[in-house]
């Protein structure tokens, strides 16, 4: 869907039409925006198998990929304590990432997935630890703010997301 102004949207759509025998006549619509419910990535097509187990294997100490799982053993999240920077001077600097399944978020699984990044990150001697989001992700921005990071950088539209836009990215760290 498209905003007046232009701005693309993710939307659900939902409608009966008044008279059943013309589908295609007047009718009740009913939109709503679910921009804010679907995840959205810079990633443009889909990763492999292979890409994605290259991936979770590049993490080799003190670096590391954990899983959260639900009470029934389904995996709900994702976090990683990945290289900041492939050079020396940059050890013990760490970038965070995370993802909760849209389905658990709201319930306290993000706090949880950081608070344990976190607890590994100092267990592995790193010194600080680096967030860099979407700007407009106001869930990943209060947990930035509720764990005590410093925003130190925006950089406006600086990755095109999976539904085409451009993104503004917020750069946080956390001295460990």
């Amino acid at each position: 869907m498209r905003r007046a102004s232009g701005e693309l949207f993710w939307c659900h759509v939902t409608g009966n039409p008044m008279h059943g025998e013309e589908p295609l006549g007047a009718g009740i619509w009913t939109f709503e925006d679910v921009s804010e419910k679907r995840p959205v990535t810079a990633d443009l097509t889909p990763r492999t198998f292979d890409q994605r187990r290259a991936w979770v294997e590049s993490h080799t100490p003190p670096y590391g990929v954990f899983v959260v799982e639900s009470e029934d053993g389904s995996i709900i999240g994702f976090g990683a304590l990945s290289v900041f920077y492939d050079r020396a001077g940059y050890d013990g600097v760490t970038d965070l990432a995370y993802y909760i399944d849209p389905a658990w978020q709201g319930r306290g699984v993000g706090t949880f997935m950081l608070d344990r990044l976190l607890t590994e990150a100092r267990a592995r001697h790193m010194r600080k630890a680096c967030g860099i989001i979407f700007a407009d992700n106001a869930g990943s921005i209060a947990l930035m703010h509720r764990f005590g990071f410093t925003q130190f950088g925006l950089m406006p539209q600086a990755a095109t997301d999976s539904t085409g836009t451009m993104r503004d990215m917020s750069y946080w760290h956390l001295d460990l």
